[in-house]
């Protein structure tokens, strides 16, 4: 039995990481901000359940001991580099012989966007630490479907990219399927960078479309400025979140999330979810 460390524990990907670890009979330390109903059902569920800060070495070290592999998921906000020179180092004291790197697909050093330039920074704070990391470059969730799932309710898919900007979504679930694979397995899977991809390419009309056949019903392509849709996501307390996506929209229209790879389906042993699957999956929240 190992133990592992899960930040973003409550999370999309961190939540089913959690679950699928303590499944296969391993010890999971999760991570959370605060005590809440989502860190409760970890506990239910098995987790032990520390309250810290991803900015606060202490909180890292006190979670970090007697940990094996981590999982290091930071949300889209400031601080991240930061928080990987903390994790790394907290990481390197207690002889963690392997993380596991959410980052992005776009990650590169001339980002246009300071969040994707953070991401590609972080990845280079583990290298010099010299732990073994698997870096994710993840292309767009499926789950921003569940993000829009009310104007979906009423035959929108809203988004502020562009009609023909292809993109192969991704269930979050089949991302924490990776990352507890190479948590549990990580030979040959050090200092890695993945580009993972869902297992079928669309544009966001060709999107539109096939909720449109899933659910049974019209769904048309909207498309709304950037600021609009910061919005209607609650975020635009930050112009940061802006500068993002309007960064995101151009990466986008340079082909910079475009592509498939056979991945993820190698590493988790069975296919990754497609885009029909995953909204039929969540159909009660898009009806």
């Amino acid at each position: 039995m190992k133990t592992f460390l899960v930040t973003g524990s409550t999370g999309a990907t961190g939540a089913p990481t959690v679950k699928y670890l303590l499944e296969q009979g391993h010890q999971v330390k999760a991570l959370v901000r605060r005590e809440d109903e989502r860190s409760q059902q970890l506990k239910d569920l098995g987790a032990q359940v520390y309250v810290g800060n991803m900015l606060d070495l202490k909180s890292l070290r006190l979670a970090m001991e007697g940990v094996e592999g981590a999982y290091f998921c930071y949300p889209l906000s400031d601080g991240l580099v930061e928080a990987a020179a903390l994790f790394a180092q907290a990481a390197k004291e207690h002889g963690v012989k392997h993380i596991v790197n959410m980052s992005h697909k776009q990650s590169r050093p001339d980002a246009r966007s300071q969040a994707t330039l953070n991401h590609w920074m972080s990845e280079q704070v583990f290298t010099w630490a010299g732990i073994p990391t698997t870096h994710l470059r993840v292309t767009f969730f499926a789950q921003w479907m569940l993000y829009i799932a009310p104007l979906i309710r009423e035959g929108r898919y809203l988004t502020p990219f562009d009609a023909d900007s292809r993109f192969a979504p991704i269930a979050a679930s089949d991302i924490a399927l990776i990352v507890a694979n190479i948590l549990l397995k990580p030979q040959g899977h050090g200092d890695k960078a993945y580009p993972l991809h869902g297992p079928i390419e669309y544009s966001h009309e060709e999107l539109a479309g096939v909720l449109s056949s899933t659910l049974g019903k019209e769904v048309r392509y909207e498309q709304v400025s950037v600021e609009a849709f910061v919005k209607l996501l609650g975020l635009d307390h930050d112009p940061a979140f802006a500068v993002h996506f309007n960064a995101v929209k151009i990466d986008q229209r340079e082909k910079r999330l475009e592509g498939l790879d056979s991945t993820g389906t190698t590493i988790i042993g069975q296919a990754l979810l497609t885009p029909a699957q995953f909204i039929e999956q969540h159909r009660e929240q898009l009806m």
